[in-house]
């Protein structure tokens, strides 16, 4: 069915006749179905094509736009290339030039003789005479305006078969019909801003008469989506001041008890981050915070006390450690039992196919799911550790108190709801992160989230040695890594994908499968080399992470029972976040140009977990000068955020954080770009909520914060 009126931005493209059908399968694959879809597909630069010049007034070399009326015009063929020369004769009142376009032939029918063009292009000198190369063109009419010529003309991410010009093509008219977009910024916000109101901005950003109105109009789309998000954030914190949260009453000197058996001292940030975390839980409304850290800073220690000050506060609470991966999961599960050994209310693990629960004395417990849900459900398990699996159907708790989850932010009230199941209170709410966030993504992606920061590494831990191995290197490296192999120690090899991808770039990529046999035939036949990746199933990765982890020091090498050791493992970024192995001493990473910074120095965080001296070897094939500028920054970088800011600023946060985790990559890019923009948005949003909590004057931004939460998964 065919639209009938002006399009709406829910409007389908299919559903506007002059949008053919070739159009939209090239549409779609840009991920452009409606109007808004294409109208948000904004320009990436402008061409300048203003400055109109005579035909005679054009030199060598300029870039301009000229206007006359087409003489003849021809297609030939070159017989040696093949190739396709539309040429045309143009004339004003100074002259005449001659125009080519090279494997262009739908010219021929496009341009017709007598009719008045706009020609912009670049004139250069061919076979020692001046022409017009390959220039955008239009006709022109009495009253049309030039939309690929005699302007600022934008250009877009395109596709095969979809141009720039085609793009404008379908724009242009669909602005000129559109339904009026309701404005829904505060109009005294856009004023004292100088912002345009949103109909004029989306007709300045396609269509800008000059360069400062497409700069305005990219300046109020910035700051809208950054005004919603920090709106957003400012509703949920507002929100959570007014819900009741269990008021832990923690006891101090039982703290100091506690952190006095482990064996070590906690850092200062560490204690700084452990203040602030058991201050949150003393108050009558839900903590909201997320704990950042470098790799190995000691976070699920500080999170692990706070669990223990919750299950031994007077109101007989639980605390749950939530984390994205099994192997974590039993990770978190033995830190906790080994450094709170003489805690006596149950520790419990809960993945797949297993359930055990620790009562103290260095005492595990196997029994089965029911009777393990069935303890949970009586309060007899007050610290809980597991995956996504703790908020199925079927886990219930008696009275849960607080609740930490590992490297995933956005987990909002919706799913807090899921743990409760039907009480009164909301836990409070910590978050872990090993990803080092510059303050403004974070300002941005994570804003309604306190921060607490640990920004030292723990006493006595080594700095990790990181060599660039270039491939005439490779020899040596093995040689150095069989020698610590034999002192005992144990070794990552990290690849970027699982296999090859034949007919892709990726086909030159090293695979984890064929590194493998590589490794485990040629390179090192005489030790044990074990593969790692995310499509073997859960319990065959435990098994092979436990085989790894659980070595103790001095027993790998030669001297070894071989059944009874994993020497090398080799593996995908399924080891990036949480997994510690105290032995493992080098981290090899093969492709290490095809991974992000961060990325980087969280492989690296894997090894120099233990006593041993640690290695990471970067392995590259590539000879790019920017490769390698990328790769010595993980080797001077003073800590993980100052590496992150590097690398945002190459990869953009997409890449960093990964959309499926933020859903917001573009918002915010934007803020890193812009931090001032940010920080005006999020005044103007706290500004609107102070004033008015549920937006009952604003009903148009009301209804657009709805809509903007569904679209960036925030539900």
């Amino acid at each position: 069915m065919k639209m009938m009126n002006g399009p709406k931005l829910e409007t389908l493209l299919e559903t506007i006749p002059r949008i053919q059908q070739r159009f939209l399968v090239k549409l779609n694959r840009l991920g452009l179905k409606t109007v808004k879809d294409l109208l948000w597909h904004f320009p990436f630069r402008y061409e300048d094509w203003r400055e109109i010049s005579t035909i005679a007034g054009l030199r060598a070399g300029d870039e301009k736009t000229i206007q006359g009326e087409v003489g003849e015009i021809s297609l030939k063929r070159t017989p040696r290339k093949r190739m396709f020369i539309t040429e045309a004769l143009v004339s004003d009142e100074t002259g005449s030039i001659r125009v080519l376009w090279f494997n262009q032939p739908y010219v021929r029918h496009s341009l017709q003789k007598g009719k008045l063009v706009s020609l912009a292009g670049k004139a250069v000198l061919y076979k020692n005479e001046l022409v017009l190369q390959n220039p955008n063109y239009e006709i022109l009419g009495i009253k049309k305006e030039a939309s690929h010529t005699a302007r600022l003309v934008p250009i877009y991410p395109e596709t095969k078969g979809l141009t720039s010009k085609g793009i404008r093509y379908l724009i242009k008219p669909i602005l000129e019909s559109l339904e009026k977009i309701p404005e829904f910024i505060p109009a005294d916000v856009l004023e004292e801003l100088k912002l345009p109101e949103i109909n004029s901005a989306l007709r300045q950003i396609h269509l800008p008469q000059k360069g400062s109105e497409a700069n305005l109009a990219k300046k109020r789309f910035s700051f809208q989506d950054l005004l919603l998000l920090q709106l957003k954030n400012a509703q949920e914190k507002a929100a959570l001041k007014k819900e009741r949260a269990p008021l832990i009453k923690y006891d101090l000197e039982e703290i100091k008890a506690a952190l006095a058996t482990l064996p070590f001292e906690l850092t200062p940030s560490q204690k700084k981050a452990l203040w602030e975390i058991l201050q949150d839980l003393a108050k009558a409304h839900p903590m909201n915070r997320l704990l950042q850290g470098d790799v190995g800073s000691g976070k699920t220690i500080v999170a692990g006390i706070a669990a223990l000050a919750t299950a031994r506060a007077p109101n007989n609470l639980q605390a749950v450690f939530m984390a994205p991966t099994e192997i974590l999961a039993r990770q978190h599960f033995q830190t906790l039992t080994k450094f709170f050994k003489n805690f006596d209310g149950g520790i419990g693990l809960l993945v797949a196919k297993e359930t055990k629960v620790f009562y103290g004395d260095e005492l595990e417990t196997k029994i089965t799911k029911q009777k393990f849900l069935k303890e949970v459900t009586a309060g007899k398990v007050k610290i809980l550790v597991g995956t996504h699996a703790l908020i199925q159907k079927g886990v219930e708790f008696k009275n849960l108190g607080f609740v930490v989850v590992d490297e995933q932010h956005r987990f909002g009230v919706k799913q807090r709801a899921l743990l409760l199941r039907g009480a009164r209170l909301i836990p409070h709410f910590l978050s872990m992160s090993a990803t080092p966030i510059p303050r403004t993504l974070t300002m941005t992606v994570f804003g309604n989230l306190d921060l607490s920061i640990i920004k030292e590494l723990p006493k006595g831990r080594r700095e990790i040695i990181t060599k660039i191995v270039a491939p005439e290197n490779r020899p040596k490296a093995h040689a150095f890594i069989r020698g610590q192999v034999r002192r005992g120690r144990q070794v990552f090899v990290i690849c970027p994908r699982i296999e090859k991808v034949e007919g892709t770039s990726w086909n030159e990529v090293k695979a984890v499968k064929e590194e493998y046999e590589k490794l485990a035939k040629n390179v090192f036949p005489d030790l044990r080399v074990a593969m790692l990746h995310g499509k073997l199933k859960s319990e065959e990765k435990a098994k092979i992470m436990s085989a790894f982890a659980n070595l103790p020091a001095g027993k790998a090498g030669a001297s070894a029972d071989k059944s009874e050791r994993i020497d090398i493992l080799v593996t995908t970024s399924v080891v990036e976040v949480g997994v510690d192995v105290p032995n493992a001493t080098i981290m090899m990473i093969e492709g290490a140009e095809r991974f992000g910074l961060a990325q980087l120095y969280q492989f690296r965080g894997r090894v120099g977990r233990g006593e041993h001296q640690s290695f990471c070897f970067l392995f590259t094939d590539s000879k790019a000068q920017t490769t390698e500028e990328r790769l010595k920054s993980l080797l001077t970088a003073k800590n993980g955020f100052e590496l992150a800011e590097y690398d945002l600023a190459i990869r953009g946060p997409g890449e960093f954080l990964g959309e499926a985790q933020t859903g917001m990559p573009d918002i915010a890019l934007k803020a890193i770009q812009n931090p001032e923009l940010l920080k005006v948005a999020q005044e103007k949003a706290e500004e609107i909520i102070k004033k008015d909590p549920e937006l009952k004057k604003y009903p148009t931004l009301k209804t657009r914060l709805n809509q903007f939460e569904k679209e960036i998964h925030l539900e």
